[in-house]
């Protein structure tokens, strides 16, 4: 596709085709073994205009970042709904379900970092995707089996921005990969300080477990500023993967958009957005 460095002015504008986004109220563990405990968590949903609970949509799983909620992508920054309803009215992108949830815990926001971008893969197979997909017209059919979820993960995408960027690589694509078929990691994979050869090494064995089990790579899709504070680190690890792993073919199943001069920010996030859209679900 044919990369922007800047949103297209269209994209901001009203539009009489609104989609509507929803609370969804859920149940989850915290999945911490012997000190194991429920919680009452929520995510929004965004259902495109005309939805039509007779008809299937993909969906895709949209992660905020560090010290924030589930509330960042659609209550924070309400022009990004206005971003996907431009985007479904003028074509640009199929229809799709879009579910912000959050990895945190309520008052939980303090522990580590990388604990919670880890550990959320349990809620996010277990409970939440369940929850959405049984509530909602998804592919799966409101077979929410994990035997259906694994046959109906071309249909499902993950994406996330800085810490839900690391949430993408470590929730998603290492323990759940069976479970998406896309990806879309925005702005950074192991952050400043971590192990960038380890992260290598997950990431190699990922994509050899979806091959060995016959599980097709639909697209992986990481962006970045370049002026972005986690853009080395996560280019770096990039470049070492692309020429490790055949599994991934620049244009046809990966790619690393860069947007010349953009840092950590809002702006360059709904950009990855607008183009992973484009990208996502093409041919499903």
């Amino acid at each position: 596709m044919d990369y922007i460095y800047e949103m297209p002015e269209a994209m901001l504008c009203d539009t009489p085709c609104h989609g509507e986004v929803r609370r969804l109220a859920y149940d989850t563990k915290t999945y911490d073994g012997a000190d194991d405990h429920v919680l009452h968590k929520g995510a929004w949903v965004y259902l495109p205009y005309g939805y039509d609970g007779g008809k299937r949509y993909n969906v895709l799983y949209l992660l905020h970042g560090a010290g924030v909620n589930e509330d960042w992508w659609f209550k924070m920054f309400p022009d990004t709904v206005k971003i996907l309803d431009n985007m479904v009215a003028g074509k640009i992108c199929e229809p799709c379900i879009i579910v912000t949830p959050t990895y945190y815990r309520g008052e939980e926001k303090d522990r580590e970092a990388e604990y919670m971008a880890e550990h959320f893969c349990y809620e996010l197979r277990r409970d939440l995707i369940p929850a959405v997909e049984s509530a909602f017209s998804t592919w799966a059919g409101g077979d929410v089996s994990e035997e259906n979820l694994v046959q109906t993960r071309s249909h499902r995408a993950i994406a996330g921005l800085s810490l839900g960027s690391m949430t993408t690589y470590r929730a998603g694509l290492y323990k759940n990969f069976d479970l998406f078929s896309w990806y879309g990691m925005f702005s950074g994979c192991c952050g400043p300080n971590g192990n960038r050869e380890e992260e290598v090494g997950r990431i190699k064995k990922a994509l050899m477990d979806m091959e060995e089990r016959s599980l097709a790579l639909d697209y992986l899709f990481c962006c970045n500023g370049d002026k972005d504070v986690a853009y080395a680190e996560h280019r770096d690890v990039m470049e070492r993967v692309e020429k490790l792993c055949p599994q991934l073919v620049r244009g046809e199943n990966y790619d690393f958009f860069t947007i010349p001069g953009a840092v950590h920010d809002m702006k360059a996030w709904q950009l990855h957005l607008y183009h992973a859209l484009q990208i996502f679900f093409v041919g499903k």
